[in-house]
C-alpha cells in the first residue's frame, strides 16, 4: 500500500517508511497503522503489515485495534463535560456525589475527589488481579475497593492504578444516568464522528476489518485470545478504535476542545487535562526525556525540549500509543497487534525527531538493550525461585484436603479442585495447575503472563486446611483466602435435609434444627440462645461464635439423616434424628 500523496509535502519523512519495516522485522509485529496529525491536517495514515497473519489480511487506517489505557484520557473527558455543565467539581469528595464510596484508609475515603481518581494519587498500588478476568459488576468492583490495601499514603505517590478509572467511570454513570459506555457512545463518539469506536472486541469482531491479537512466543508471533472476558473496568481500557478516528480524537485536543467549528469542551477542561497534577518521580537515563508528570488521562515529559502529552494501551494481544505535541501542532497515533512491545514509542519518538529537525535518537537500539534486561532479570528471577525451594518435603495433607473453596472480600472466590494426582486453582478468568513446592507451598503458573505465583496454605489448630494466600498485588502483604464453605452447603435443598427434631441420647433434652431465611441453619437448645450454624465441610458445621462447637450430621446407607454428633470442648453428644 504506498504512502498518501500529500506525504510528499513532508520531506523529513523520507525514509520513514523503511525504518517502520525495520523495527516491525525486528520487534515480530504483524501489523500495525500510523496516523501523523499536523497542522489541524491528517497528513499521513497507513496500515503495515497484516491484521490477521493466517488469512494474510493487511491493516488499513480502519482497521480496529483495542487501544487498552489510551481509554483513560476518555473517561477524563466524560468528566470534563459533566464539569462544563456544571454537574461534576474535581475537587468536590466523590462521597459528595457517591455516600456508599468507601476505601481502607479512611482520611482518603472522606477527601478523595473526581481530580484524584485519575491522576494515580490514590495511595492504591495497582490490585490488577482482582478485577483481570472477574465476574464482578462494575458496582461489584466499586463496593469492594474498601477490602484492597494500600500501600502509600493518599496524594503522596504516584502510582498506576486501573481500579481508580473504573471508580471514575462508575462516577460518570452516577452523575449522568446512563452507563458509561453509553456517554461516551453519545456525547463523545457521536459528536466527534468516530463511527468506528466501540467498547466490545465481540463486537469488533463482527465488523469489516479489525485485527487479531498475538503474543511473541518462542521468537515469534503466536495468537492469542481476546480479552473478552467481563470489561467492568472498562473507563479504564475497553476502547476499540482505528487511526481514522484517533487522528479526529488527537485534533480535538491540538484545536483547544475544538470539532470543526464547534467548541466541543471548553478550552479551560483542555488546558486542566493537559497540566501537570501529580509528579510521577524518577529521573529517565536519557537526556532527552526529563522528569515527567501526569495530568488527568495524560502522561506529560519533556521531550528534547518539547511538551509531549501521551498514553499508551496494552491488553492481551495489542499495544497503542496515542501522543501529541500542542505547541508544535502535531500529533501521532501506533496501534499494533502484539502484546507488550515498544513499537509505538520508538516510531513516535523518531516521526517527532525528523519533524522536528532532531538528530534521529537510536531508540530502536536502545529499547532492545531495555528488553534484554528485562528478560535477563526475568530468568534470574526464575531461578532465584528454584534455589530458594526447600528439597525433599511434602504436602502436610492429601491432595483432597486442599481442595474447596476461599473467598477474600475484595478479590473474591478462589476454587482448589483435584485433577487427576494434581491440585489445579480456578480464579477469575484463571485456570492453573498447582505444583508441590515445599511443604504446603505450591506454584501456579500463569502461562499468559509468563509468571509464576507461590500459593501458601495454613492450618487451624484441629490441623485443617482452613486458608491460602498468594502475592497477587507485590507491593502489599499477600492477599489472604479464608476457607468457605462449598456453595452447595448454602442451598436450601442440601440444607434442609438436616431440619427436624434430634433427640439427645442418654439425657431427657431434644434439640431443634431449622432453617434460617433460605441460606442457613438454626440450632435450638432449650432454656439456651438460638445459635446460628456455619457449614464447614461435607456435613459438618460449626456453630457462630463459639469456638470449639460443632454439630456433624450423619448419613444411614440410604443417605438419610439419622442422627447428629454434637461436639463441644470436653464432650462429644449423639442426638437421634426423630421420625417427622
Amino acid at each position: 500500500m504506498p504512502l498518501q500523496k500529500n506525504i510528499q509535502a513532508l520531506p523529513q519523512l523520507q525514509g520513514f517508511e523503511d525504518f517502520v519495516h525495520t523495527t516491525i522485522h525486528d520487534w515480530h509485529v504483524p501489523g500495525l497503522a500510523i496516523a501523523l496529525v499536523k497542522d489541524g491536517e491528517v497528513v499521513f495514515s497507513q496500515g503495515f503489515g497484516l491484521r490477521d497473519v493466517e488469512h494474510d489480511l493487511e491493516v488499513t487506517p480502519q482497521t480496529l485495534f483495542p487501544i487498552g489505557s489510551a481509554t483513560k484520557a476518555f473517561t477524563t473527558m466524560a468528566l470534563a463535560l459533566l464539569a462544563d455543565e456544571g454537574k461534576l467539581d474535581w475537587d468536590v469528595p466523590v462521597k459528595e456525589y457517591i455516600p456508599t464510596f468507601k476505601l481502607s484508609d479512611p482520611f482518603a475515603t472522606e477527601r478523595m475527589t473526581p481530580r484524584d481518581l485519575v491522576c494515580h494519587r490514590s495511595g492504591l498500588p495497582r490490585h490488577d488481579l482482582m478485577w483481570y478476568g472477574s465476574p464482578f459488576t462494575r458496582k461489584e468492583l466499586f463496593d469492594r475497593l474498601r477490602y484492597l490495601e494500600p500501600n502509600q499514603d493518599f496524594r503522596t505517590t504516584w502510582q498506576y492504578q486501573n481500579l481508580m478509572y473504573m471508580a471514575a467511570g462508575y462516577l460518570v454513570e452516577q452523575i449522568s444516568g446512563q452507563s458509561w459506555e453509553d456517554f461516551v457512545q453519545q456525547r463523545i463518539f457521536e459528536r466527534l464522528e468516530m463511527s468506528s469506536s466501540l467498547f466490545d472486541t465481540t463486537q469488533a469482531q463482527q465488523t469489516a476489518d479489525f485485527s487479531l491479537p498475538y503474543q511473541k512466543k518462542d521468537g515469534e508471533a503466536r495468537l492469542i485470545p481476546f480479552y473478552g472476558e467481563q470489561w467492568a473496568v472498562g473507563p479504564a481500557g475497553a476502547i476499540v478504535s482505528c487511526i481514522d478516528d484517533l487522528s479526529t480524537w488527537v485534533q480535538l485536543h491540538l484545536r483547544q476542545g475544538k470539532h470543526q467549528a464547534r467548541q466541543f469542551v471548553s478550552p479551560g477542561q483542555i488546558t486542566l487535562m493537559h497540566s501537570p497534577q501529580m509528579v510521577i518521580g524518577g529521573n529517565s537515563e536519557y537526556a532527552e526525556l526529563l522528569s515527567s508528570s501526569y495530568g488527568l488521562g495524560w502522561f506529560i515529559v519533556p521531550y528534547r525540549g518539547h511538551t509531549l502529552l501521551h498514553h499508551g494501551g496494552n491488553i492481551d494481544g495489542f499495544s497503542t500509543l496515542v501522543s501529541f505535541l500542542p505547541t508544535e501542532n502535531l500529533g501521532v497515533v501506533v496501534l499494533t497487534n502484539l502484546t507488550g512491545n515498544p513499537l509505538g514509542t520508538i516510531l513516535t519518538y523518531n516521526i517527532y525527531d525528523r519533524l522536528l529537525g532532531l538528530t534521529e535518537v537510536p531508540w530502536n537500539q536502545r529499547n532492545k538493550e531495555i528488553f534484554a534486561t528485562i528478560e535477563s532479570a526475568g530468568e534470574k528471577g526464575k531461578e532465584k525461585a528454584q534455589s530458594d525451594r526447600l528439597p525433599d518435603t511434602r504436602p502436610s495433607h492429601t491432595l483432597d484436603a486442599y481442595t474447596g473453596d476461599y473467598e477474600h472480600p475484595g478479590y473474591g472466590r478462589l476454587v482448589i479442585e483435584q485433577e487427576g494426582e494434581q491440585l489445579q486453582l480456578r480464579f477469575n478468568a484463571f485456570i492453573c495447575p498447582l505444583k508441590h513446592y515445599h511443604y504446603d507451598t505450591f506454584e501456579c503458573v500463569i502461562e499468559k503472563f509468563d509468571q509464576s505465583v507461590s500459593i501458601s496454605f495454613s492450618t487451624n489448630a484441629r490441623g485443617e486446611i482452613d486458608g491460602l494466600s498468594a502475592p497477587l498485588e507485590p507491593a502489599v502483604k499477600d492477599i489472604v483466602f479464608k476457607r468457605i464453605p462449598r456453595q452447595e452447603m448454602l442451598d436450601r435443598a442440601f440444607l434442609e435435609q438436616f431440619t427436624g427434631q434430634y433427640a439427645l441420647v442418654g439425657l431427657p433434652l431434644a434439640i431443634t434444627v431449622a432453617l434460617k431465611g433460605e441460606h442457613s441453619l438454626v440450632l435450638t437448645v432449650p432454656g439456651q440462645p438460638n445459635y446460628e450454624l456455619v457449614p464447614h465441610k461435607g456435613t459438618e458445621f460449626r456453630v457462630k461464635g463459639l469456638s470449639g462447637f460443632g454439630i456433624e450430621f450423619i448419613r444411614d446407607e440410604s443417605s438419610a439423616v439419622v442422627e447428629a454428633i454434637l461436639v463441644q470442648p470436653g464432650a462429644v453428644l449423639t442426638a437421634k434424628k426423630q421420625a417427622s
